[in-house]
């Protein structure tokens, strides 16, 4: 099976490698649009911040290349983000896979932000929870939240409910880091390249 993970000024790759090696999946971190294009399974990763992030996927020409994938493509934390319309963080135009869903910052003052630990996901539909079980525990660190659409599949409270995984077709994305979420987030990968 051939691996991409998408290479973009993005912090946690080298964490995502180490999680997809414990599974036994070889990758290869790239931003070359072949090498994408051809693969079997995409991981879209991020730690960062989506002003920037965009800036760079607009100058590599990479936004059209992710949108266009037909294979499927698995965004995590802020890559699952900028899988969708806009960000408030830094007033910031997404790529628009999903294409009616918004990314808002936490803005309850009792909250601490940005959300860093384990949280509970609910409400799990779908192959990528396939032997989940309900209210399972996974780690999030973000200051920011994708809205409940109708393309939510997992929730998580956090002041308020909002999505903690999201789909679209071959497209998935979950706001917490399955390569730091122990074997709930192993079971995840697993799930994801067995679809």
């Amino acid at each position: 099976m051939k691996v991409s993970v998408i290479k973009y000024n993005a912090g946690n790759i080298q964490s995502v490698l180490f999680a997809l090696k414990r599974i036994n999946i070889e990758a290869t971190v790239t931003d070359d649009h072949e090498e994408i294009m051809s693969s079997d399974k995409v991981i879209f990763p991020g730690v960062g911040e989506a002003g920037s992030a965009m800036k760079y996927l607009n100058e590599k020409k990479l936004t059209n290349v992710i949108a266009e994938l037909n294979q499927p493509v698995l965004g995590i934390c802020l890559g699952m983000q900028l899988l969708c319309r806009y960000s408030e963080e830094n007033n910031t135009t997404c790529i628009g896979v999903f294409d009616d869903v918004e990314i808002k910052k936490f803005n309850n003052k009792e909250l601490r932000v940005p959300q860093i630990g384990w949280n509970s996901i609910q409400n799990l539909s779908g192959p990528l929870f396939n032997d989940i079980d309900e209210n399972s525990y996974c780690y999030f660190v973000h200051g920011y939240f994708a809205e409940l659409c109708s393309n939510t599949i997992a929730r998580t409270e956090y002041g308020s409910p909002y999505s903690s995984a999201i789909q679209k077709n071959n497209f998935y994305g979950v706001q917490f880091h399955p390569e730091k979420s122990a074997e709930t987030g192993e079971t995840i990968l697993k799930n994801f390249f067995n679809l």
